[in-house]
């Protein structure tokens, strides 16, 4: 038995890194999970491995960036597990990013930018959340970055906008029983991290932490699974810092 059985979650982004943790986990604990990422390849792999481990789940192509993409993941959810309880909006441009500031990146990439990484979050949250209300509510958890309190040009302006959206969306799905709060992780060791964010940056970073190493997708999921559980019932619209202390907030 485990806490979430009968329950359907979907992790957007989760073909691999930090998604794939968190949908791999939501299984373990017994609920079905649509793992959704435009990577359709990545999704399956994540997706046969969680079914060969004894778990329920159903690999999912998504655009999160288009919102008739994204209807046609949760309808994909609701056709093959009933609802929909859980939302993870983790799906994100960052493997493979431009490193360019605000006031010289290309406008057509900050605008596909943000259309995935601000825009998605809300995009799959407004295609997800009356099926919740069907269910008699849910939870949803956005994806932040500490990128949010620190300088990191576009990619941490998204983050900023994922914090407000958290914020004011709580207020807009409260009253149907829908939880909404964000992850904020420090630097973690992923792949795309390591093809990204030059090295030297990584290691000045790393060092300067109160707990002096690099997280890892595990080190986010117990979080991810108190947000979702019955646990944080009277918790909403708040973002939650899992980041060796790295950012101080008062």
């Amino acid at each position: 038995m485990g806490q979430f059985d009968d329950k359907v979650a979907i992790v957007t982004g989760s073909g691999g890194g930090i998604g794939q943790a968190y949908a791999a986990a939501l299984a373990a604990e017994g609920a079905a999970v649509v793992v959704a990422d435009i990577n359709l390849e990545g999704a399956q792999n994540v997706a046969k491995q969680i079914v060969a481990d004894g778990g329920k789940a159903l690999a999912v192509e998504v655009d999160v960036s288009d919102p008739e993409s994204a209807q046609a993941m949760a309808d994909a959810a609701v056709n093959e597990f009933g609802g929909i309880d859980y939302l993870v909006n983790n799906a994100a441009i960052f493997g493979g990013m431009k490193l360019d500031g605000l006031l010289t990146v290309p406008w057509d990439y900050y605008e596909k930018f943000m259309r995935v990484n601000l825009d998605g979050a809300l995009i799959c949250t407004r295609a997800v959340y009356e099926h919740m209300a069907e269910r008699g509510g849910g939870a949803i958890i956005n994806q932040s970055s500490t990128a949010a309190w620190v300088y990191a040009n576009f990619y941490g302006l998204a983050k900023v906008g994922v914090n407000g959206l958290t914020q004011q969306l709580s207020r807009e799905l409260g009253w149907r029983n829908i939880r909404i709060n964000a992850i904020a992780p420090g630097p973690i060791d992923t792949e795309a991290n390591r093809s990204t964010t030059p090295q030297a940056i990584v290691k000045q970073m790393v060092q300067q932490l109160p707990l002096a190493r690099m997280g890892t997708p595990e080190d986010l999921v117990p979080m991810c699974l108190f947000l979702l559980s019955d646990q944080a019932s009277w918790i909403t619209g708040q973002i939650f810092n899992v980041d060796g202390g790295q950012i101080i907030r008062s």
